[in-house]
């Protein structure tokens, strides 16, 4: 196989991790009206795949540099599909957060090898495309799954069933065709060592990388309000009952942040950032007035405004490190991004869900995104404020 169908390939299996990802998320609310759990255990079942996520980020995240990407993301598609075959027999919420385990250990699993593969593979040396499709190709992935679940549970039968089905023979055909991929990375002794959890960052990137924890953490908090409690929303506060709507609602975020992605792809990336945050904080302001106003038009609006920030912000994040790790380095600094994507992406969801009892959905949504608003602000100041970074020499990884 040739390096560009192996990079295309790659592409490709990171689309299918991340549509899976939110392929469920339509669902919760179907899944809660049948088997009666609350929105705490809601949200425990959408937070428990981003904390194996992480799990698997701080084990094998850069197991790829040892042994090469072809072996772990193998691995990684064949244990995604025996998750999407546990979804396609559950009859329960173990059965869910059983489910959302396997498939965050293999998506973690997967994170870095591709990640790593994507820049690796990429068509020429110093091309931009690789970075381009691991910013794009997450939220791509995302739109696809939630919009392509709605329309299964609202217009196709066994809705419950068929997407993880259509799921599970996906990732076999994947693990086939990786099997024949080249692989770019020699084995090399450390890959045991490699297995203690750490997160790494390579030192010359490390300024770079404390730039860019608040438009992060930013992002990924956003996206984790959208895809646990985006379509309960949508039922709850602005009475919209229709699952289509409810993941159209996912896939207005994830496809804007695609979009934005590619029409930002060729500004420098702190430009990027700045313009992605700003935005983000925008959008996020009059989805919030939209909750207050109950009006769907200005709510998707709203969100469609914020998934541009949401897209932009993350590509420029992404660029300002991806140029700034060796070879032998990059499964372990995306390893680390991953980690505090999914930290954000985790965290203050399952403490939401926590919040609804108490305060109420609406209420827990309006605090939720006033703290997004104010990360994104932070996230504006830093990039503004702090000192165009000189272009580093990859050098060995400080671990902390």
């Amino acid at each position: 196989m040739s390096r560009r169908a192996g990079f295309w390939l790659f592409a490709g299996a990171l689309l299918a991790f991340m549509a899976a990802a939110s392929a469920p998320s339509p669902l919760y609310v179907v899944y809660q009206a049948r088997w009666g759990f609350s929105a705490a255990t809601l949200t425990a079942v959408f937070a428990v795949y981003a904390l194996a996520l992480l799990c698997a980020l701080l084990t094998v995240g850069g197991l790829s540099d040892f042994v090469g990407r072809r072996p772990v993301l193998v691995g990684a598609l064949l244990a995604e599909a025996v998750a999407m075959a546990v979804f396609l027999t559950a009859d329960g919420a173990a059965h869910l957060l059983l489910a959302r385990v396997l498939q965050g250990l293999a998506t973690g699993a997967a994170a870095g090898a591709i990640s790593a593969g994507l820049v690796d593979l990429q068509p020429a040396p110093g091309s931009r495309l690789g970075s381009l499709l691991n910013s794009v190709a997450p939220t791509a992935g995302l739109a696809a799954g939630a919009l392509g679940t709605g329309l299964l549970v609202q217009y196709a039968p066994a809705p419950t069933a068929l997407v993880f089905a259509l799921l599970t023979v996906v990732f076999l055909l994947l693990a086939c065709a990786v099997a024949f991929l080249p692989d770019t990375v020699a084995p090399r002794p450390g890959a045991f060592a490699s297995l203690r959890p750490k997160v790494s960052v390579p030192t010359g990137a490390r300024g770079a990388f404390l730039a860019a924890l608040p438009c992060l953490v930013a992002t990924w908090a956003l996206g984790g309000l959208y895809l646990s409690l985006g379509p309960s929303l949508m039922a709850g506060v602005l009475h919209v009952t229709d699952h289509f709507v409810g993941g159209l609602v996912v896939t207005a975020l994830t496809g804007a942040g695609a979009v934005a992605s590619v029409v930002v792809r060729d500004l420098p990336p702190r430009r990027v950032m700045i313009i992605g945050s700003a935005t983000l904080a925008t959008g996020i302001a009059v989805s919030l007035t939209a909750l207050a106003v109950s009006s769907v038009p200005i709510f998707f609006a709203g969100t469609l405004i914020a998934g541009s920030g949401f897209g932009a912000a993350f590509l420029g994040a992404f660029r300002s490190l991806a140029t700034l790790a060796a070879p032998s380095e990059r499964a372990e600094l995306f390893a680390a991004v991953y980690v505090v994507s999914y930290l954000a992406f985790s965290v203050p969801a399952v403490l939401a869900g926590e919040a609804v009892p108490l305060f109420g959905l609406e209420a827990t949504a309006l605090t939720y995104g006033f703290l997004i608003i104010a990360l994104a602000l932070v996230s504006t100041a830093t990039v503004i404020t702090r000192r165009r970074p000189s272009p580093v020499t990859p050098s060995p990884v400080a671990e902390g």
